[in-house]
């Protein structure tokens, strides 16, 4: 079996995942992970909340609601893909999987998948947490569909169908 993951000698034997608790995804992917079998124990602590605040008060809290954040028992901090990478080494199912995204071709595969859930999050953000918003002007909003939004008119209230 491949080692545990490291910082400056320390084996991580607990991890803590921050996430957005008001981003449908990051809970969607919140609650996969409690249904999965762990070889490494995780837990979920609202990014941002008071008892995250509480627990890391050395932490940029607001970066960590813009970043998935995971810290380690020893203090080990990882963040964005690096993140992902480790909490998938601690999924039973997931671990060898996690060892190739750990090479430079998987670390490439894995920073895209987190850029591109980090482009669904802004288009969220944009929506009001309920549609996605395309670089070219077109945006789905829940209740109206597919729409084109005209450039400087990003309110949407002169988009066209």
């Amino acid at each position: 079996m491949a080692s545990a993951p490291t910082t400056a000698g320390a084996p991580v034997r607990r991890l803590t995942v921050l996430y957005d608790a008001e981003c449908s995804l990051c809970t969607h992917v919140r609650d996969w992970l409690l249904r999965q079998p762990r070889l490494v124990p995780l837990e979920l602590v609202p990014a941002g909340s008071d008892e995250a605040r509480r627990r890391f008060p050395g932490l940029d809290h607001s970066v960590t609601l813009d970043e998935v954040t995971v810290v380690g028992d020893a203090g080990q901090v990882f963040r964005g893909a690096a993140a992902w990478i480790v909490v998938l080494w601690a999924l039973r199912e997931h671990r060898a999987l996690a060892h190739r995204l750990s090479t430079p071709t998987g670390a490439w595969l894995a920073r895209g998948a987190v850029l591109a859930a980090a482009k669904w999050r802004g288009g969220q953000r944009q929506w009001g947490g309920n549609g996605y918003r395309r670089a070219d002007g077109w945006a789905y909003e829940p209740g109206r569909g597919w729409i084109h939004v005209v450039p400087g008119c990003d309110d949407g209230t002169c988009a066209t169908r």
